[in-house]
């Protein structure tokens, strides 16, 4: 295999202060009210950790799921599996889901009709990476850190079949 390079995107310090540019845009959102934030596995639990300990709500609550479609291609299978599902009842609650990035859309919408037919009160999407490249579902993206049109991103949770996660910044990879 090629040796593989990354170029650095977005550093740490600038996705620091955008965490925290979100933090205010969702504490004006909800203010007080009961709010239930769902991580999606494992690429956002750095943006979910992150973000969720500078929000201001005294009434969060916190889960996880875990999905899965992309395997160890590059390219979504457009068939999102529930792997791991939340532990809340999510009835008649609001929802913060809380994703890595959102490229094709097929992962996120169904996620959020999931947590649509299990009647929840309201669902609003935070993506540390709005990425329109190979967006082939409708999905808005409430709460966008960064948009991006195109490359392949890795770092800060972001990963290439299981790789790169681990770097601090958010990096494209670089054809070698």
């Amino acid at each position: 295999m090629d040796e593989i390079r990354v170029k650095v995107i977005f550093d740490r310090e600038r996705i620091a202060t955008r965490i925290k540019e979100l933090a205010v845009e969702i504490d004006a959102r909800y203010g007080q009210e009961p709010l239930l934030a769902v991580c999606v596995l494992k690429g956002a639990v750095f943006f979910f950790g992150d973000l969720v300990r500078i929000l201001h709500n005294k009434n969060l609550e916190l889960d996880f799921v875990r999905l899965t479609s992309y395997g160890m291609d590059d390219a979504s299978s457009g068939a999102p599996i529930l792997t791991k599902d939340v532990e809340a009842d999510i009835y008649g609650k609001h929802i913060l889901i809380v994703e890595d990035i959102v490229d094709s859309g097929y992962s996120m919408r169904f996620l959020l009709d999931c947590f649509a037919a299990r009647g929840a009160r309201s669902l609003r999407l935070a993506a540390l990476v709005d990425k329109h490249e190979r967006r082939q579902v409708d999905v808005n993206v409430d709460f966008a850190g960064f948009a991006v049109n195109s490359g392949f991103l890795v770092g800060y949770g972001m990963d290439w079949a299981e790789r790169w996660r681990m770097l601090p910044d958010i990096c494209e990879i670089v054809p070698g």
